[in-house]
């Protein structure tokens, strides 16, 4: 199985849609040589590759209504909505105990994606190069307004989905022939422009290439959904998308519902299989 590449999608709470369909592959025992990850896609990533099935729904379902995890409480005590340190220390070295060896004993080769806000663009992070994961996965998951910049090496960082959301590129790039991509929107979804302009200069203005990056991406990422869906059409790629609307925000607190959208998932990982799988093997 070689020049396989997983792309996975971010999109806050809706990565439980991913989650859902890694778990069935890990079942499966399905892991591909060429993981990447944008945003919470390289959260959900990290388990995967540690091989920890379940582990990403229980990150979410199992903390999600902690009054720590998100609240306007955290901006006072972290500068973020989210609490950094329950989700980036406490749940892993503690709570959801994070495979560490495992995930550095992998031999399946893993990118992050986050934007360098002073210019605008993706930086990819390797976890074969000694990168501090928990860090590169927090700038890659840090969102606009809610989550602080993050200083990595020299490198003021924030969400990876802003400058390449679907990394399709960087993985054809890198030697994938075949790629299965992740999207944690239905077939059809476009993304509007971003129409709050004041508040990208009011708290991002020492960063104009960012405020450009975030301006422009709506028509980078529409742009990026019609090529890969002519590629899907060429049979060169193979898309796993949700089957039905998803009703779950960016930030949810509704366990039944992030409960169903796991299942969702988890189900048209099942339907889908065997025919992905025929397609990496035969396409």
């Amino acid at each position: 199985m070689d020049k396989v590449g997983l792309i996975l999608e971010g999109g806050g709470m809706r990565g439980l849609y991913t989650a859902g369909i890694l778990d069935y592959f890990m079942k499966k025992e399905f892991y591909a040589p060429y993981v990447i990850g944008v945003s919470m896609g390289a959260c959900n990533a990290t388990s995967y590759i540690s091989k920890q099935n379940r582990r990403n729904k229980a990150v979410v379902i199992n903390h999600v209504n902690d009054p720590r995890y998100i609240g306007i409480k955290n901006i006072f005590r972290c500068k973020s909505l989210l609490g950094i340190d329950l989700i980036y220390d406490e749940i892993p070295n503690k709570l959801e105990p994070f495979d560490y060896k495992a995930f550095y004993a992998s031999k399946q080769k893993f990118i992050i994606v986050a934007t360098d806000c002073k210019t605008g663009k993706p930086v990819y992070f390797d976890k074969d190069k000694d990168e501090d994961i928990l860090t590169t996965v927090r700038a890659s998951s840090s969102l606009p307004f809610i989550s602080p910049i993050v200083r990595y090496n020299g490198m003021e960082l924030l969400d990876g989905g802003i400058s390449d959301s679907i990394p399709i590129g960087k993985s054809i790039k890198d030697g994938n022939i075949k790629n299965i991509i992740i999207l944690t929107r239905p077939k059809g979804y476009r993304k509007d422009p971003f129409r709050r302009k004041r508040l990208l200069k009011r708290f991002y203005s020492s960063y104009d290439n960012l405020i450009k990056a975030i301006e422009d991406r709506y028509r980078i990422y529409n742009r990026t959904l019609d090529y890969i869906e002519k590629l899907e059409e060429e049979n060169k790629v193979f898309i796993l998308r949700p089957t039905n609307k998803i009703k779950v925000r960016r930030i949810e607190k509704n366990t039944e519902k992030l409960e169903g959208l796991y299942k969702m998932g988890f189900e048209d990982a099942e339907k889908q299989y065997d025919k992905m799988i025929d397609w990496v093997n035969n396409a």
